[in-house]
């Protein structure tokens, strides 16, 4: 059995953890509700503004008003924007995000070129990628893969000015023919227990065609397209509408899943660290209770050790 020193000192050790817990639970719970108010104040233009670009992407009847608009017969080549945390100690949160993004693109069968933003999605893609290339019994469209830009530490509250460059870089894949399809993999935000993730098509503006079911089970259902009744009239013209719309919508789409993606993590966050604080005072318990079990152990010892020298005493004087 542990001394009563090494168990003081393990007690110790947790206590200095649970402060570190209750610390950044604290920090989460206040960071969660800016982002939650964040998410819900834009979710419905988000929302709304998805419908207007599927719709008039399904209104141009195969001819494209936008070079956003073009559906490409072969799809080639797909890219893949991540978007995952900068720091840990958010369960599996950054886990499920990657999780979710390599099955898609393993049920897809297409290589990937990967947009990452969050270190550490960053950092488990690019070992995803490597065992991949290392395997020999991975498919060839898995070795085929590469990470064309990385982008971290965004800050807490993003606005569009802060996408710009993410968004610059997927269009510049899509419009170079460097990617036929762009998705989006993000964690979508229901409620503070519970976090989805979630694969949205991005590029080409299109409601996505599912070639299987178990691709169509990881990719978020596009919004339903109705055209009895909506066509769009333009002025001065739909090209010179669409450059500017088009564009700035698609910025739109980025920055609310970089917010579902943000107040996902700090809610992550605030249970792991709330559930690692509960575990450390069960454990505290159990060790103090090992405490006192070895305390009493050591006094009923020298308890033992009194009576038997005076036992001896007795002995020597009779």
């Amino acid at each position: 059995m542990p001394t009563t020193r090494e168990i003081k000192r393990r007690i110790n050790s947790v206590r200095n953890i649970n402060q570190v817990t209750r610390a950044l639970e604290a920090v989460s719970a206040s960071a969660v509700r800016k982002a939650q108010n964040a998410v819900l104040a834009s979710r419905p233009y988000a929302q709304y503004a998805h419908q207007v670009l599927v719709h008039v992407a399904a209104q141009s009847r195969g001819v494209p008003l936008h070079p956003l608009l073009e559906v490409r017969q072969d799809v080639d080549m797909i890219c893949v924007l991540l978007i995952a945390g900068d720091r840990g100690l958010a369960g599996a949160y950054n886990a499920n995000a990657v999780r979710r993004a390599t099955s898609f693109v393993e049920r897809y069968q297409r290589p990937a070129r990967w947009v990452t933003v969050g270190r550490k999605g960053t950092d488990l893609i690019r070992r995803w990628i490597a065992a991949q290339k290392d395997s020999e019994t991975a498919a060839p469209f898995l070795k085929q893969q590469e990470i064309v830009a990385e982008f971290s530490h965004l800050p807490a509250d993003p606005d569009v000015s802060d996408v710009t460059q993410i968004v610059q870089v997927l269009f510049d894949e899509f419009l170079n023919q460097g990617a036929d399809e762009v998705f989006v993999a993000y964690t979508n935000f229901i409620n503070t227990v519970t976090q989805q993730p979630r694969v949205l098509p991005l590029l080409p503006l299109r409601p996505f065609e599912a070639s299987s079911r178990a691709i169509a089970d990881l990719v978020e259902t596009p919004p339903e397209v109705r055209l009895r009744g909506r066509d769009y009239l333009y002025e001065p013209d739909a090209v010179t509408i669409l450059d500017e719309v088009i564009p700035r919508f698609t910025e739109l789409q980025i920055l609310q899943a970089i917010r579902e993606s943000l107040s996902s993590e700090h809610s992550a966050r605030m249970v792991a660290m709330r559930n690692a604080s509960e575990s450390a005072e069960a454990l505290r318990g159990l060790l103090q209770l090992d405490f006192n079990k070895a305390r009493q152990l050591a006094i009923t010892g020298e308890i033992l050790d009194i009576i038997g020298g005076v036992e001896a005493l007795k002995q020597n004087d009779d």
